[in-house]
């Protein structure tokens, strides 16, 4: 699983030559309420198992939570099972909103 910063995803979201990634938050739903990058899919991580059949095997996926940590072990449980193109997004929407959304500020 490759990891990819804020700054990374946000230069790759804006890259018009590039098909956007699918963007997988498995967070729970009052913490996605609360904050969440635009255009993720809430898939919260305990859901997962029981829902693989909804993700594109070939699609890029980037892994989205709080941190970086439960999108990690995520994006690792995908990547054993089947899914090759995963991303997590190292420090999850805490680096987002302070690397991304302050600097747009």
């Amino acid at each position: 699983m490759v990891q990819i910063t804020a700054v990374e995803l946000n230069e790759w979201l804006q890259d018009e030559t590039r098909p956007d990634p699918l963007l997988i938050d498995v967070r729970e739903p009052d913490e996605f309420a609360a904050y969440r990058i635009e255009g993720a899919k809430l898939l919260p991580m305990r859901t997962i198992p029981a829902r693989l059949h909804e993700l594109d095997r070939r699609a890029e996926l980037v892994m989205i939570c709080r941190s970086g940590a439960r999108s990690y072990h995520a994006g690792a449980f995908l990547k054993q099972n089947g899914f090759e193109r995963v991303y997590n997004l190292a420090g999850g929407v805490i680096a987002w909103a302070q690397e991304v959304q302050r600097a747009a500020a």
